[in-house]
């Protein structure tokens, strides 16, 4: 009886070790001052990270999450999704095509897909990035690598932040002074997750943090009251990241809460 006594604190010790971070880095105060549009500033006539949006965000000052993929030639592209098929409605791998082969591609208001040099360009540094990595299943250092490499010598502030704890990971390994986020939810209540049934509840439960030690947590806003995003605030004092916050009641009860807000649909 005593042995599975302590066989369970053991591992609730362990647990609540497993979500720490690495705490108090300073540069992220810079990012507390903005708001930050979801893939851009996009509507129903601009699309999600295109240039139109970067450039709606910068006009009304507000900071931007956007997403990079490691193209064939070794250049980076901002697109969210791996399938061309929903942004620009060909159903090819964004990761099989050159920066040259984007120009065969459109998205909706007749843009191509953007370079990540050229939204870097764009921004200029006015305001903060929040830069989402997507891997694949075996490129994850490589667009780690090559992402940070982007950023070099730019002035503005940015971050990192990626689902995958490999990249996360690689971060904190290979590149200690970027900063770096992991992404979440409670992925065993999300129907369209395609993750093993016990990387759902890894995932979920922040459990990779030991390994990552991330200087912030970007969880769903919806899923928020998750036990472990809440201790990982409360034991470890974790910053917080609030995705995607779609209205001005989220927005509001999000900062309330001390959490970063990406938001779309609205303006806050």
């Amino acid at each position: 009886m005593w042995y599975f006594i302590i066989a369970i604190l053991a591992l609730a010790l362990f647990f609540l070790f497993s979500l720490h971070g690495r705490m108090g880095h300073s540069r992220l105060r810079k990012f507390r001052k903005f708001a930050y549009a979801h893939r851009g500033l996009h509507s129903e006539n601009v699309p999600e990270n295109s240039m139109a949006a970067f450039r709606a965000a910068l006009e009304r000052g507000y900071g931007a999450e956007l997403d990079v993929h490691l193209l064939k030639d070794g250049n980076l592209a901002v697109i969210h999704d791996h399938s061309l098929l929903r942004t620009a409605g060909a159903d090819v791998q964004i990761e099989d095509l050159t920066a040259a082969d984007l120009n065969n591609y459109r998205l909706e208001n007749g843009e191509t897909i953007p370079l990540f040099s050229e939204v870097l360009t764009l921004w200029g540094g006015k305001t903060p990035l929040i830069i989402e990595l997507k891997p694949t299943k075996t490129n994850h250092a490589a667009l780690t690598d090559t992402a940070v490499a982007a950023m070099a010598g730019y002035a503005g502030a940015w971050c990192m932040e990626s689902f995958d704890p490999r990249c996360v990971h690689h971060l904190k390994k290979q590149h200690p002074q970027v900063i770096r986020g992991q992404l979440s939810e409670n992925f065993v209540r999300n129907p369209e997750s395609k993750l093993p049934f016990v990387l759902k509840w890894v995932m979920a439960l922040l459990v990779t943090n030991f390994l990552t030690s991330p200087d912030f947590v970007a969880y769903k806003f919806a899923d928020s009251q998750m036990l472990s995003f809440r201790l990982c605030r409360k034991l470890w004092r974790i910053p917080a990241v609030a995705w995607t916050i779609q209205s001005q009641e989220d927005f509001d009860a999000a900062i309330a809460d001390e959490q970063l807000p990406i938001f779309e649909g609205f303006l806050p």
